[in-house]
């Protein structure tokens, strides 16, 4: 995060990211991916990054470069291992030349009861939701360290500030908690060259949504005020923000995007 105040742009440029090499984890599906076109409508080059399917990750690579003629390259990484982060973040310098803004998107979400819960269960619900995170962010620290400046932008969730019901999913809200609160944390640790905010989205209408059992989706959907679930392509413009010049003074900063379901 620079120190100074940058130059006072109309809204429009200062919204652009025209130039600006954008990072998405988890950037070919879902909200990832609709945060991967989000950047690439902006102007911004986009690397992909994505754990299992080569396929998904590099057909959305080819979506980006044919409609809006950026470069975007999509690369195969686990994030759940700190040295595949730092491998990643490499790769990245090399093909674009620099790197921005790390949208830090990949996660896992299950549903167990605490009680009956394998250690090795809830190991795998902190290792990419909280550990790969971290990790994740720390390997764009360390390049955003020696060029002096770069913006990292996690995505949460409503589950780091609420005990979602009726579904059990005690060990994932905690990762999103805990990630909440290491985005603010290092916030001010990081504040010398990166900035850091969180975006937390509600019940979005994604791929996931559509196996969850009926019953839980009638309750979603009666105790959000909206009435109605959200849309991939409705948190875009939140994460432009953040990652454009738009939101210069912004630093940990949480922006709960939910149809109101928080504030009921």
């Amino acid at each position: 995060m620079s120190l100074e105040a940058p130059e006072n742009k109309p809204v429009l440029e200062a919204l652009s990211l025209k130039g600006k090499t954008v990072l998405v984890t988890g950037g070919s599906r879902g909200i990832g991916l609709e945060v991967s076109r989000g950047m690439a409508e902006a102007g911004a080059n986009v690397a992909i990054a994505f754990r299992s399917s080569n396929k998904a990750g590099n057909e959305a690579a080819a979506e980006l470069r044919e409609k809006h003629g950026v470069k975007s390259i999509g690369y195969q990484a686990d994030v759940s291992d700190p040295a595949a982060n730092d491998d990643l973040v490499a790769k990245v310098v090399k093909d674009f030349g620099r790197l921005d803004v790390i949208v830090i998107n990949a996660g896992i979400s299950d549903c167990f009861d605490a009680i009956d819960s394998s250690p090795a269960k809830y190991r795998e619900q902190l290792a990419v939701n909280l550990d790969g995170a971290f990790y994740s962010a720390q390997a764009a620290a360390k390049e955003f360290k020696k060029q002096g400046f770069g913006n990292i932008i996690f995505t949460t969730s409503i589950s780091a500030v609420i005990v979602n019901r009726p579904q059990n999913q005690s060990i994932y809200n905690v990762s999103k908690a805990g990630l909440l609160h290491l985005a603010k944390s290092l916030s001010i640790e990081w504040i010398d060259f990166c900035r850091i905010n969180c975006i937390s989205p509600g019940y979005i209408a994604t791929e996931m949504v559509q196996y969850d059992p009926e019953e839980w989706k009638r309750q979603w959907l009666s105790e959000t005020p909206s009435r109605r679930f959200g849309q991939p392509y409705e948190l875009k413009g939140a994460y432009v923000f953040c990652a454009s010049d738009a939101s210069s003074f912004m630093t940990g900063g949480h922006i709960v995007i939910d149809g109101g379901y928080t504030v009921a």
